[in-house]
């Protein structure tokens, strides 16, 4: 049986530019955090921002934690043990639908003795280990459908579909994930078409069973698209635009150099600022200059996990896992970033590292964690 190994003191250090990109991210987040919690204080806090922002600390020390020990985690380890982690996701995903507590119109979060999480924070993480684990075992016929993408196939549409019935928008950013990961895998194109096919598919069949997600669509297009929806709703300025219309304010209100800390007005009227959209009180308080300065960490994780990280991988499964996880990490923070400045349509994704959250947090951490052992494992250089 194999015992979990920890690397030790002959390891080589981890890529020091991906980790201050993490720490520089916690701490614009903690900061940014507790400029808008504010309303969160008022309504759920009993008025005592301190208390949420300990708590913010607490939840970012553990995502820290959590990032330093599985650092140190032989991700070959991990990658073994990936398809028992990735079976228990997607029990706790299906008991959600169950017995889970319904938040923002959807049930998406398990209540566990008093610790409230949400398994499909869990089930990305354990996505792409498993796929990356398959994807460098059937390496020697990767071509073959049957022998492997078959597989492969099946364990990413149950996951997906799983995610998806509750968080649309993070189950399209995992799909993106692993079916980059397979490109660069040498996957057939043709075969990851028809899983983007497939995915969209699936995603018409959830909006057209979910009002609430069809009008965010519509009020972002514009156009009036499904028959369960109404126009008063898609197209109040009250509804599904206000959301929209608060954080493109905030940005333009922030200028080139921003309002300063702490004195963001658009917190008070953006539904969770501290949260949904941070980046837009961010780019509020700190400016067009903070907030490209945020993208450019994001960048820097990006840049460096690919060209240094995965591109230096020492084996197929350090390879497929780093790519994952760097695209998983960047696309969460762009289409954030994406939503606040109105290019995107409104989402409920968390800015990664920076908001305000708990298994989220936690969730980052391991993957950042599984990012940097890789690293340790290659000499980098500069």
């Amino acid at each position: 049986m194999q015992v979990l190994t920890f690397r030790g003191p002959d390891s080589g250090a981890v890529d020091k530019f991906v980790l201050w990109a993490i720490l520089l991210l916690c701490a614009i987040g903690i900061v940014s955090v507790y400029s808008a919690i504010g309303y969160l204080a008022e309504t759920k806090g009993g008025g005592d921002n301190e208390a949420l922002l300990f708590k913010h600390l607490f939840r970012v020390g553990l995502a820290l934690g959590a990032m330093g020990l599985f650092s140190v985690i032989n991700y070959r380890v991990l990658a073994k043990y990936s398809r028992y982690m990735l079976i228990a996701s997607i029990g706790l995903l299906v008991a959600v639908q169950v017995v889970g507590v319904v938040s923002g119109g959807a049930a998406r979060w398990l209540n566990l003795a008093g610790l409230m999480f949400q398994p499909s924070d869990l089930a990305k993480v354990s996505l792409i280990l498993y796929v990356a684990s398959l994807l460098s075992q059937k390496q020697v016929y990767i071509k073959s459908f049957t022998r492997s993408f078959a597989p492969i196939f099946i364990w990413i549409m149950i996951t997906i579909a799983a995610i998806g019935i509750s968080d649309l928008s993070t189950s399209a950013v995992v799909l993106t994930s692993v079916l980059v990961m397979c490109f660069v895998a040498r996957v057939s194109v043709a075969q990851i078409m028809m899983v983007g096919i497939l995915g969209a598919i699936l995603a018409y069949g959830m909006l057209a069973t979910s009002p609430q997600r069809a009008a965010r669509l519509e009020a972002y297009v514009g156009i009036k698209l499904f028959p369960h929806t109404t126009a008063e709703e898609v197209f109040s300025k009250s509804d599904e635009q206000f959301q929209s219309e608060q954080a493109r304010l905030a940005i333009a209100h922030g200028g080139l150099f921003g309002v300063g800390p702490g004195k963001s007005t658009q917190r008070d009227w953006l539904p969770a600022p501290y949260n949904d959209f941070i980046y837009a009180i961010i780019a509020e308080e700190y400016g067009v200059v903070g907030a490209f300065f945020l993208l450019g960490l994001f960048l820097v994780i990006l840049f460096r996990g690919m060209l240094r990280v995965a591109r230096k991988a020492p084996d197929p499964l350090g390879l497929f896992l780093a790519v994952g996880i760097v695209v998983m990490l960047t696309f969460y923070g762009f289409v954030h970033a994406g939503v606040s400045a109105g290019v995107l349509p409104v989402t409920g994704l968390p800015l990664p590292f920076v908001s305000y959250g708990g298994t989220s947090l936690l969730a980052n951490g391991m993957m950042a964690g599984i990012l940097l052992n890789i690293s340790r494992q290659v000499d980098l250089g500069v």
